[in-house]
């Protein structure tokens, strides 16, 4: 009997050439990213006296354009080559970043001009976010993409660990301007590494080419067309906004109930462990319901959540957050696969880009919620609200049809696959 050829020689990584010089772009930019925000937040504090307004006056002007400007990110990449779009970004972002450092080494930096360099470098990200999934849908074979997507996953789960260390590293020994090179450098090689890429795409004739109004509009009725994609982002946009109240509460809990500075870093790096484990099991998994599965692993998240309120022993909360962030970690490809292959690739960053709105934008409200509702009723009553939250939105998925009937796309002879949406491959009039 034949034998199946193993997943390690059918990875992409080692017999796709284009994917290879995307992950190493992609890896290099994960790693400039990863040591910025500890960077950051250092660099503006050290400019300012120790000013916590001024460093949320900083991350509100790279926050806020990224949400405002995604919806035409998502149109952008779907009119034009998404190649050239991340590669233009990533130009930008590294002149931002450049411009950035050059303040900090001068040993003068102005805060406005950090804010607004941060800002055009929150717009180009807007830009930028949106291409991912068109991009692998270019260079990589539908079979495999999930191979693909968990690779990505983990090497993102890895930076995410090893990010605030290598800062600190920078930080202490030559300052965060270095950092900041770092960064702009990591972005300077991954545009000379996506010229190189040539994507397999059909490009956009000019009656496919309507208004920009038209074309947001067709993206949100993809998004809406879609029981199974729609009520997914709900539970998806709720399982952020509940992080950002345990990201908000959980240090002050720790510190305060579980043991100090160090219970809280247990806790983190037990959720950053986590979410790499995840990320590799999620390269083997093939579970019949993807988006079925998922969902459910995300509903793990009340557990920290749970134990965090009851003030549970350190280890225990930790052990929690390992495992829903594992949870995460498997999701995530998961997810990125099945969107990938259902939606049609013409309004494939369309559709990923609502996807980014609403979780991105789920965050801020829950940093904003998280003390106001602790202050009001005790910090255990946000921190059950968002548990509950959690538990509803992504286990109630299961309750909806579009969600249990999605499996693995199959090609059928058909015009759709066997969740009932239109293959990737079906012309068109991307959580």
């Amino acid at each position: 009997m034949p034998r199946r050829p193993s997943l390690r020689l059918r990875h992409p990584l080692l017999r796709n050439t284009s994917f290879r010089r995307f992950f190493l772009g992609r890896l290099l930019s994960l790693v400039g990213d990863a040591v910025i925000p500890s960077a950051l937040a250092l660099a503006v504090l050290a400019a300012t006296g120790g000013s916590a307004s001024a460093l949320a006056l900083v991350l509100g002007c790279a926050m806020v354009p990224r949400l405002v400007l995604l919806p035409l990110g998502g149109v952008i990449a779907d009119r034009f080559n998404p190649r050239t779009v991340a590669l233009t970004t990533d130009l930008v972002r590294c002149a931002g970043q450049l411009f950035v450092a050059f303040e900090l080494l001068s040993g003068k930096p102005e805060l406005w001009h950090i804010a607004a360099a941060e800002a055009i470098g929150g717009a180009a990200s807007a830009f930028a976010m949106p291409t991912l999934a068109p991009l692998i849908v270019g260079i990589v074979g539908e079979q495999d993409r999930q191979a693909a997507n968990s690779t990505l996953g983990i090497v993102r789960s890895a930076t995410l660990a090893g990010g605030p260390a290598l800062a600190g590293l920078l930080v202490l020994t030559a300052g965060p301007g270095w950092a900041f090179v770092l960064d702009s450098a990591s972005f300077a090689v991954s545009a000379a590494l996506l010229a190189t890429l040539r994507l397999h795409r059909v490009p956009a004739t000019a009656e496919d080419r309507r208004s920009l109004r038209s074309d947001l509009v067709e993206g949100w009725h993809e998004v809406r067309s879609r029981g199974w994609y729609w009520t997914s982002l709900v539970a998806h946009a709720t399982w952020n906004g509940a992080a950002a109240v345990f990201a908000t509460l959980g240090p002050a809990i720790a510190v305060k109930e579980l043991g100090g500075n160090g219970a809280w870093i247990v806790i983190a790096q037990a959720g950053a462990v986590g979410l790499l484990l995840g990320s590799l099991l999620s390269g083997r998994a093939r579970p019949r319901r993807p988006v079925l599965t998922g969902n459910l692993a995300l509903t793990t998240y009340v557990l920290p959540l749970g134990l965090l309120a009851l003030h549970a022993p350190a280890p225990a909360v930790a052990a929690a957050s390992g495992v829903a962030l594992a949870g995460l970690g498997f999701f995530n490809p998961l997810w990125q696969t099945a969107v990938q292959a259902a939606v049609p690739a013409a309004v494939l960053a369309r559709v990923t880009s609502y996807d980014w709105l609403l979780s991105l934008a789920a965050m801020p409200l829950g940093y904003v919620l998280a003390p106001l509702a602790a202050d009001a009723w005790g910090e255990a009553t946000p921190l059950w609200i968002a548990a509950a939250a959690v538990a509803v939105t992504c286990a109630g998925t299961a309750f909806v049809p579009g969600v249990r009937a999605f499996t693995h796309p199959t090609r059928t002879g058909g015009g759709e696959d066997a969740a009932g949406v239109r293959p990737a491959s079906t012309p068109a009039r991307r959580p």
